[in-house]
């Protein structure tokens, strides 16, 4: 029964972080168009511009906005919105403009699913208080990565809007952890240590590259994960594991023979991958290192 839930669950929730994400960029984008033409000499075709670009950021409001076609902004209907089976009802079509729908869609709905079905499967503590708190928590920051990571693999950028509230989330379960479910102090001081680590390396590495190393966006997000994780060992194994996959991300410009020095790597991703694996296995994978270390 929970996991037909979280099967429904994860393909509504992987609908809406593919429309968050979209909704958010053109936002951004729409925004900016508005700032430039509202310096400009205003005259009566700015005006009807500006009024028609403000109408647009009304449309792609997340919380008000009609669900649209990205293609021809066509409104969908109800039977357009049903996850993964309304994509395969048309094709991939659009059903007003016959343009193509990205594979995204549908294959992000499926990951979502898989992932809080996996979380909840294999999640390292006992379902009860503190561990059915600390899960529900977990699975809103399952949803928060697969946004981020939308947003960073297609504009490699990952928006503040989404990161500053996971950090706040995150700093939140520590809190309560601590307070309401009367977890080790120990716990909490590590929390935060790993919290420096993670945000920590990643801000010097920002500063001596001046940003070209890595990105403000990995910089606060690397806070967050940190805390995650849980502890120092586990920030720094984060770190690695998230070089390994970004690596593998890499692999395959390399063996196109467009490998560059200034390839850029969607690097969020990368982090936000190794974390599940060290909140959901993180005990055997650091055996597995120490030993690997110690043997």
């Amino acid at each position: 029964m929970i996991i037909a839930v979280l099967i429904v669950l994860g393909l509504c929730f992987g609908s809406f972080v593919n429309a968050l994400a979209w909704r958010l960029h053109e936002k951004e984008e729409l925004t900016d168009k508005l700032e430039t033409l509202k310096a400009k000499k205003q005259t009566k075709a700015v005006a009807a511009e500006i009024n028609n670009v403000s109408t647009q950021i009304k449309d792609r409001s997340i919380s008000t906005g009609r669900s649209m076609c990205t293609d021809c902004n066509h409104s969908l209907a109800w039977y357009d919105l049903v996850p993964v089976i309304s994509w395969v009802s048309v094709g991939g079509k659009c059903r007003y403009c016959s343009n193509p729908i990205s594979w995204q869609y549908p294959l992000v709905e499926i990951l979502t699913a898989v992932l809080l079905i996996m979380s909840y499967l294999y999640w390292p503590q006992a379902l009860h208080g503190q561990g059915v708190f600390d899960l529900i928590v977990w699975l809103v920051v399952v949803v928060a990565f697969m946004a981020l990571s939308i947003y960073d693999f297609r504009w490699m950028i990952l928006p503040n809007v989404i990161v500053y509230p996971l950090i706040g989330l995150t700093l939140f379960q520590r809190l309560a952890d601590t307070l309401l479910f009367k977890d080790s102090a120990k716990h909490l001081l590590a929390s935060l240590v790993a919290a420096l680590i993670g945000g920590g390396i990643f801000y010097v590495l920002y500063q001596l590259s001046g940003g070209n190393w890595i990105g403000g966006g990995d910089v606060k997000i690397g806070f967050a994960l940190g805390l995650l994780v849980g502890a120092p060992l586990q920030a720094l194994l984060l770190l690695m594991l998230a070089s390994i996959i970004g690596l593998f991300f890499a692999l395959p410009a390399a063996f196109k023979h467009v490998f560059k020095r200034n390839l850029q790597v969607p690097f969020g991703p990368c982090l936000m991958i190794a974390c599940l694996l060290l909140v959901l296995f993180g005990t055997n994978i650091v055996h597995w290192y120490l030993n690997l270390v110690l043997s």
